[in-house]
């Protein structure tokens, strides 16, 4: 077994995510792509694809038995979610990969970075994909019923540029690196942080949290 389908395939046994052997070439084949298009569209700063692995599959891969567990909880078989300020697609990407019922749509800013995107969505075959060049505020979409992001911006401009397209009931999934309280404490009124669960990612050496969050009735 190649050293880097052992790294990923034992971080899922970790995670208790059931990694098929698709799956598990599909996030390696998109790790793949960021190392490719990296060189000309600047997707992350790393450059070693081991790193990458670890620090962006991975990392969002840790994403995905949290979110597993909410949508079983809530009923949710069909599951709409916007990535927001998604660069690379990440987590969307991999959410989309291994999550069973998800539509994915990747939204960011800068141009490059939707179109390689819908480029991974096209090449690894995920019809549940796409990538969106827009400003969240600005995009026209159906309502969703997740809305996370993995390093877009404070927790409170995450809420206040995209709560108008949260569903009624619907929740926001923000991961964070450590504890933010200073940012839970700028929240406006009307938003309820109701669980913060610590994420431990396998081979990562850093702090990770995922705080859950919706709007008051």
């Amino acid at each position: 077994m190649k050293p880097d389908l052992a790294t990923l395939q034992t971080a899922a046994q970790e995670l208790s995510i059931p990694l098929s052997a698709s799956q598990s070439q599909h996030l390696l084949a998109y790790r793949d792509l960021i190392a490719k298009w990296n060189k000309v569209y600047n997707l992350t700063s790393l450059r070693d694809p081991a790193q990458m692995l670890v620090t962006h599959i991975i990392d969002s891969l840790a994403a995905a038995p949290p979110l597993q567990k909410y949508l079983k909880h809530a009923g949710i078989t069909h599951c709409r979610l916007l990535d927001v300020g998604s660069g690379g697609g990440l987590p969307g990407v991999v959410l989309a990969t291994v999550v069973d019922g998800l539509n994915v749509t990747c939204v960011d800013t800068v141009g490059k970075k939707a179109a390689f995107v819908q480029q991974a969505a096209n090449e690894l075959g995920l019809k549940n994909l796409s990538g969106v060049h827009a400003r969240v505020e600005e995009l026209k979409a159906e309502p969703f019923d997740v809305i996370t992001s993995r390093a877009f911006a404070s927790l409170l401009d995450f809420v206040q540029l995209t709560r108008m397209h949260l569903k009624p009931g619907a929740v926001w999934m923000a991961l964070k690196g450590k504890h933010p309280e200073d940012e839970i404490a700028d929240l406006p009124a009307d938003i309820d942080v109701f669980h913060v669960e610590q994420l431990s990612v396998p081979g990562l050496d850093a702090q990770r949290c995922m705080l859950w969050m919706t709007l008051k009735t």
